[in-house]
């Protein structure tokens, strides 16, 4: 039995928790310590048999009972709970050890401390997680942040309690101070596209098609076995099959169709307008969340007119579910590539360098987004780092190509029917934009210099151009 513990965990919320058992469970002698007392009790009393756990009931104790360089990993609330445990604990630490924050923290905060703590001689590592309670405890996704210093003693025990898909772990260093969080950011932003993008699909069965919610589980456990396998493709399965213990009734049918958020898809929006990159699925996912949670708004707009919905039936339902699958597929490729455009320009702005492969690579086990078609995004990025979008990677331009006149043919039903889809709609409209020879921003800058003298660039010679529009006779100048 060691004396000293290998790594530390304060925090043990359901998260914090299993984590820990993690740890334990791999042979990693854990120091476990919470603000209550009585959770630092109930954890070694409930599972001390899993492994070598060191109970601690105050700072300085957690804090002894750890071999150097010190490694202390944060579970708790983001924002100043996070701030009140650092303030907490740094000043027992000393020079080479390392904090690490394994919540959902905005990685501006993680910049923040992690400049903070480096001039206090201390490493900090913002790390995501993803996986949820099960991933925790049995395997998650982890994002690391941080210095390279920090990983080599971090790494081998985060790599060991990861997830692992054909042997490989499911954690990599992602890059410098807050790239860890950036990157956990992102990955959540696409959770919301994708879940948007299988709830609106589940609705077109149903609205279109009349299919009960047994009948559409069954058409998801079917595209479960082909290119959509994914761990929320799986569950939205099993959701749509269970049946409410209570009322007998479908369960999705008896839950208040107004879905929460924790923030990390808005916060996914708001840096991507800040980067000026698009990423329309995900802000479309993030406003439909939005919208259904005002109850009262679409209670009053619920009597406005809409178009007769009737119903496909035989071989036209037939095809229209074959498109629909189709139609998802292309849409999840658009909001995997606006995702990783996004890291990519948070990389080049912050001076990261993060490898959108090794990305890939890591989400393929443990996290939420997990899919058989991240192993197709990691050979993509494999095959030309610096692709410019996966729209135009071989299999994927292919695979939307060929399936883009399904897609059409969904929003354009979709929009007959009056059913609403942001998601695919929008996806679609992204796709199309991008391949435009031209855009009617073009137009958009004509207005801009008339009303604000914001001026223009023109196609047939360089410069910066306003006219004159006041005068009676127009003139051009060069600004």
């Amino acid at each position: 039995m060691s004396d000293k513990a290998s790594i530390g965990v304060t925090g043990l919320a359901v998260m914090g928790r299993n984590l820990a058992r993690n740890l334990a469970r791999h042979g990693h002698t854990v120091a476990v310590h919470n603000r209550s007392e009585q959770r630092t009790r109930d954890l070694v009393e409930q599972f001390g048999a899993e492994g070598e756990f060191r109970p601690t009931y105050s700072a300085r104790e957690f804090v002894d009972a750890l071999e150097r360089p010190r490694q202390v990993v944060i579970m708790v609330q983001a924002g100043a709970p996070t701030d009140a445990v650092i303030e907490e604990f740094a000043p027992l630490l000393e020079t080479g050890d390392v904090i690490v924050d394994a919540g959902n923290a905005h990685f501006a905060d993680t910049r923040r401390r992690e400049a903070a703590l480096r001039e206090r001689g201390l490493h900090f590592v913002g790390t995501g997680v993803s996986g949820g309670e099960e991933g925790a405890l049995h395997g998650p996704s982890i994002m690391p942040g941080g210095s390279v210093a920090s990983y080599e003693s971090l790494g081998p025990l985060l790599e060991d309690i990861s997830a692992k898909v054909e042997g490989a772990p499911c954690c990599t260093h992602v890059g410098p101070d807050g790239a860890g969080h950036f990157v956990k950011m992102v990955h959540n932003g696409i959770e919301y596209a994708d879940m948007q993008l299988i709830a609106e699909s589940f609705d077109l069965l149903r609205g279109a098609l009349g299919y009960e919610p047994a009948q559409i589980a069954e058409v998801f456990r079917t595209w479960n076995t082909g290119r959509l396998d994914s761990y929320l493709i799986e569950i939205t399965e099993q959701v749509l099959a269970h049946t409410d213990a209570a009322t007998g009734k479908p369960f999705v049918d008896v839950v208040a169709d107004q879905a929460e958020q924790k923030g990390t898809g808005r916060w996914t929006v708001q840096i991507g307008l800040d980067l000026g990159i698009p990423i329309s699925g995900i802000a479309e996912a993030t406003f439909a969340r939005s919208l259904s949670g005002h109850a009262d708004l679409r209670a009053a707009a619920r009597g406005l007119a809409g178009p007769a919905r009737t119903r496909l039936s035989g071989a036209e339902a037939e095809r229209f579910a074959r498109d629909v699958e189709q139609a998802l597929y292309a849409s999840k490729v658009v909001a995997y590539a606006q995702g990783f455009n996004q890291i990519q320009a948070g990389s080049a702005e912050y001076g990261w360098n993060v490898d959108l492969g090794a990305v890939a690579s890591i989400w393929r086990g443990g996290c939420i987004i997990r899919a058989k078609f991240l192993d197709d995004i990691r050979a993509a990025y494999a095959a030309e780092p610096n692709l410019p979008t996966l729209l135009t990677s071989g299999e994927f331009r292919k695979a939307v190509e060929h399936g883009q006149d399904a897609w059409r043919s969904v929003v354009s039903t979709a929009t007959r029917l009056g059913i609403p889809t942001p998601g695919f709609s929008t996806a679609l409209a992204y796709y199309d934009a991008l391949r435009a020879e031209r855009l009617p921003a073009a137009l958009v800058q004509g207005q801009r210099d008339y009303f604000g003298a914001h001026t223009y660039r023109r196609v047939d010679r360089e410069g910066t151009f306003h006219t004159e529009w006041a005068t009676e006779e127009r003139r051009e100048r060069e600004t």
